[in-house]
């Protein structure tokens, strides 16, 4: 599938691998933050082991950014607490492998909101780095166009009446 978006942004994506208090789930997962740019690492390199958490460079991903979205990277930017939103899919399970894939990472939110509704996806939300702020404000100023809100307005006697709440109801019903 083609894209239609006008910049791209590549990061890498960071994962945190944390024993679980849960008897069902052993070691769940769940994206901590991005890296500008993409890590000389191979994908599922182990970064750190502190206690019971493991983090690891699970792989690259990009950005895209599209000219109609921009109210909404605005939204997320002008929040106090900016955000990226990694969505991770879950790939058949093999022991020497990984066991998710990167589906995407974006700025949108509600594309992020929207991404929470699809079946056995996680998604997480992440701190957005200092330089995709300025990459994102960059391509906001330069396309960004502001579109005003028009309510539309119900004329009188237009359109479909529901039975008994149109004039000519109470009109017979004197």
């Amino acid at each position: 599938m083609r894209s239609t978006a006008l910049a791209k942004i590549i990061v890498g994506v960071v994962v945190e691998r944390r024993k679980a208090k849960s008897p069902w789930a052993r070691f769940p997962l769940r994206p901590v933050s991005v890296l500008v740019g993409t890590p000389s690492a191979a994908p599922w390199t182990r970064i750190s082991e502190e206690g019971e958490a493991t983090t690891f460079y699970a792989g690259a991903a990009a950005i895209e950014l599209h000219r109609t979205e921009t109210a909404n990277y605005r939204q997320n930017l002008s929040s106090g607490k900016p955000a990226l939103w990694v969505v991770l899919r879950p790939i058949a399970a093999d022991s020497a492998g990984p066991v998710f894939d990167i589906l995407t990472v974006t700025a949108d939110p509600a594309e992020g909101e929207a991404l929470t509704d699809a079946g056995n996806d996680l998604v997480a939300a992440v701190p957005m780095p200092a330089a995709i702020i300025e990459t994102i404000e960059g391509f906001n100023a330069e396309h960004h166009v502001e579109r005003a809100f028009h309510k539309r307005q119900r004329s009188p006697g237009s359109g479909p009446q529901m039975p008994g709440h149109g004039r000519d109801d109470r009109e017979s019903s004197k």
